[in-house]
C-alpha cells in the first residue's frame, strides 16, 4: 500500500478531507463508490487502516461489474493527473516538513524546510506569473447512491425542498448524498496569491522564536488549498454503454436491441432527475432520437446512421458536462 496524506481543507466553514499522495479514501453516503487519488509527495500523516481494504474492494467490484464505468473513471484520473505540478507538490511537503520540525523544536530545519519551500514558490511564480492555481493533488470517487426508479428520486427532491424551505440545510445535505450518480474528480490547488506571503511570515515568526505562531501560519496555508469538482454523470456513461452494447446487437438479436436502447433511455432520464443539467435542452434532442432509433429498430429500418448520431451527441453533451467545475 502507498503512503496516504490527509490533510483538512476549511472551505466556507465545511470540512472537506483532502487526500495527497497515492491514497485510498472513501464517502460513507454512497451506496456504490470507489475513491483514489494521485500525487507524489510523501507528506506523513494519520492513517486509517480498514479503509483501504474496502475500498480496494469496492473498485475491484466496480471493474467486474461495469467494465465501462472503470474505463471512464481511470481515463478521467489519468487527465487529471496529468496536471499535477510537481514543484508545487513538494513546495507543500517541505512547508509539512517545517511543521514537523517546529514542533521538534528543530528551528532551524524549520527555516531550512520553509526557505526550499519558497525556492519552489519562486520558480511557479516565474513560470505561472497568471496563474491563479497549481493543482497539487487529484482525488477521483465514483459514487452510485441515486435510486434507479424515477419516483424515488422525486421522493428524494422533495424532502431536499422540504428541508431547504425549513432552513434546515444539515438534513437537506444527508438527502443529496443519495441522489449522487457520478465520477467525481476533485483537484486541490495551491494559491500562488497568499501561499508565498504564508512562507514569509512563518519565517520572520521563526526569527523571532515564536515557534508556535510560525506553525500556526503554516498550518493555515495547507489549509487553504482549493478544491475544484468535475463531474461525470454515470447515468449518461452507462446509458453511452448500452446504446454500444445495442448497435452490436441490432443486426443479430433485434430484441435485445430494443432492449438495451430503452435502457438508455431510461438512464438519460434518470440523469436528468439527479439534477445533471437537467434544464439543458440536449436532453429533448436525445430522446427525440432515441424514439427514432426504436421507430427504425421496429420497422426493421437501417439504424446505421442513427445510431451513430445519437451516440455522438450522446458523447458530446457527456463530454461537455464533464468539463464543468464546481467550486
Amino acid at each position: 500500500m502507498k503512503s496516504r496524506i490527509e490533510i483538512w481543507l476549511v472551505v466556507m466553514a465545511s470540512s472537506l478531507a483532502l487526500c495527497l499522495g497515492t491514497i485510498s479514501c472513501g464517502n460513507s453516503k454512497g451506496t456504490n463508490e470507489t475513491t483514489t487519488a494521485d500525487a507524489s509527495t510523501k507528506v506523513p500523516t494519520q492513517t486509517t487502516q480498514t479503509q483501504p481494504d474496502l475500498e480496494k474492494q469496492r473498485q475491484q467490484a466496480e471493474q467486474q461489474a461495469r467494465p465501462g464505468v472503470e474505463k471512464e473513471r481511470k481515463q478521467a484520473e489519468e487527465e487529471a493527473t496529468k496536471n499535477l505540478d510537481q514543484d508545487a507538490i513538494a513546495a507543500i511537503t517541505d512547508t509539512q516538513a517545517a511543521i514537523d520540525a517546529i514542533a521538534s523544536n528543530k528551528s532551524d530545519a524549520a527555516l531550512k524546510a520553509i526557505e526550499q519551500a519558497t525556492g519552489k514558490i519562486n520558480v511557479l511564480l516565474a513560470r505561472n506569473p497568471r496563474a491563479a492555481f497549481i493543482p497539487v493533488s487529484v482525488q477521483v470517487v465514483v459514487i452510485d447512491s441515486g435510486p434507479h426508479d424515477l419516483m424515488a428520486i422525486k421522493a428524494l427532491t422533495d424532502e431536499v425542498s422540504a428541508a431547504v424551505s425549513a432552513k434546515d440545510y444539515p438534513a437537506a445535505r444527508v438527502v443529496l448524498d443519495g441522489l449522487a450518480s457520478e465520477i467525481r474528480v476533485r483537484t486541490y490547488s495551491l494559491p500562488l496569491g497568499t501561499y508565498p506571503d504564508a512562507l514569509k511570515e512563518a519565517a520572520r515568526l521563526l526569527d523571532q522564536k515564536k515557534n508556535d505562531e510560525a506553525s500556526t501560519v503554516l498550518l493555515a496555508a495547507l489549509n487553504t488549498l482549493v478544491a475544484v469538482d468535475r463531474v461525470t454523470p454515470l447515468p449518461l456513461v452507462l446509458a453511452r454503454e448500452a446504446l454500444d452494447a445495442a448497435r452490436e446487437k441490432s443486426q443479430s438479436d433485434k430484441a435485445m436491441a430494443q432492449t438495451l436502447v430503452q435502457t438508455a433511455k431510461n438512464e438519460i432520464e434518470r440523469a436528468k432527475a439527479l439534477g445533471y443539467a437537467a434544464k439543458d435542452p440536449d436532453y429533448a434532442n436525445l430522446n427525440t432520437d432515441i424514439a427514432s432509433l426504436e421507430k427504425q429498430l421496429k420497422s426493421n429500418g437501417d439504424t446505421g446512421s442513427v445510431f451513430a448520431k445519437l451516440e455522438d451527441k450522446l458523447s458530446g453533451f457527456l463530454k461537455r458536462q464533464s468539463q464543468q467545475e464546481r467550486r
